[in-house]
């Protein structure tokens, strides 16, 4: 794949052999995905690429997948939250901005999510079967699930955007590709979207790299994944990249999950271990993985941006990692980044405000 290819060298590259098989619109990054001629190696269609055009980025159309894995199922799998999430934040800070999630399809037909203000994005030209929606469903229920419902949300008064970028193609694992990521972003790019939930991860990519960096100029704040790789493994991206938030989980104990990727890139950590969330076709399931710890950062950036609308990425980022619990090792690490996050004074209660229930995140409820 190339980005910044112009238009005199892409004719060059087609009259070579190869195919544009899909290209972004060019808001963040013009990224033009390019399929060689037979018998043309990866290495030799880089350099292609290089010779026709010395301006152009290229790099490989990397995989990305869903940080989730599945949790426990007998006792003591309860989730609850460790944040002091109790405030309501629509009301307090005022109007929370539209959250943008980039994520598996969603079953919106789930009680949790009936009624909710959500917009699904999809044709983004995705190459295999549709995703599943378990990844989805789980996550924006974490964000937005309807009060009182089996699987309530954190700002279930808040306005969901979701771009559907995942596919199968073959395997059973859902995955995304660069160039869908990059539309993913163009899409929330063009309605304005300030707070992006990724709870994904893959390897370093230039092209990616690029358009993330144009998005965090147009005042996009990107949370995403650590990784569900070990300890020893090397960082995951899009977190790994700069001024990416990258967020790990802890269980009830606040001890690290077992399987996250640890480095210096961690900024915050959040609960991710044995939650409770929706699963597609009703009901409910536990599951644990740094995926399902980025909704509670995106939230609290949520709730900041209410508060103050002026506020850069670098700005509220500042203000996340200012609101936190120091785990682990004195002042920030490797694991636990800079700490768990609190979010009881992210928005401070006015005198006559009542809070509401002391988790939004509850233990295993009874759902039908």
């Amino acid at each position: 794949m190339a980005a910044s290819l112009t238009s005199e060298s892409l004719t060059r590259l087609r009259a070579q052999g190869f195919q544009a098989e899909r290209q972004t619109k060019g808001i963040l990054a013009s990224v033009v995905r390019l399929v060689p001629p037979r018998g043309m190696s990866l290495a030799q269609a880089q350099r292609a690429v290089r010779v026709a055009d010395a301006g152009a980025i290229t790099d490989l159309d990397h995989f990305y997948y869903t940080d989730g894995a599945a949790g426990c199922t007998g006792a003591g799998c309860e989730a609850v939250s460790l944040v002091g999430w109790n405030l309501p934040a629509a009301k307090q800070c005022g109007p929370v901005p539209t959250i943008g999630l980039i994520d598996t399809g969603i079953d919106q037909e789930h009680g949790a999510l009936q009624g909710q203000s959500i917009e699904i994005v999809s044709g983004l030209q995705l190459r295999g079967n549709p995703s599943q929606r378990d990844h989805g469903t789980a996550v924006a229920a974490l964000l937005v699930g309807r009060s009182g419902s089996g699987a309530p949300g954190l700002l279930p008064e808040a306005r969901l955007l979701a771009v559907d970028a995942f596919y199968r193609d073959g395997g059973t694992a859902d995955r995304t590709d660069v160039t869908a990521l990059v539309m993913a972003l163009e899409a929330l790019a063009e309605k304005n979207v300030r707070v992006v939930n990724m709870s994904l991860s893959g390897p370093p990519n230039e092209v990616l790299r690029r358009a993330i960096e144009s998005a965090q100029a147009k005042g996009m704040t990107i949370i995403a994944a650590a990784g569900n790789n070990g300890a020893g493994a090397e960082p995951s991206y899009p977190a790994a990249y700069p001024g990416v938030i990258a967020v790990t989980a802890v269980d009830n104990n606040r001890d690290v999950y077992r399987r996250a990727t640890q480095g210096d890139y961690i900024d915050l950590a959040a609960p991710g271990v044995d939650l409770w969330v929706a699963a597609p076709g009703g009901g409910g399931t536990t599951k644990s993985g740094t995926s399902y710890a980025v909704p509670f950062i995106s939230a609290a950036a949520a709730v900041l941006h209410a508060s103050n609308a002026t506020l850069n990425p670098a700005d509220l980022e500042a203000a996340l990692e200012s609101n936190t619990m120091d785990l682990g090792k004195p002042g920030r690490d490797k694991t636990y980044g800079s700490g768990l996050l609190q979010a009881t004074n992210l928005c401070p209660p006015q005198a006559d405000e009542t809070p509401v229930a002391q988790s939004q995140i509850n233990p295993r409820p009874s759902v039908p």
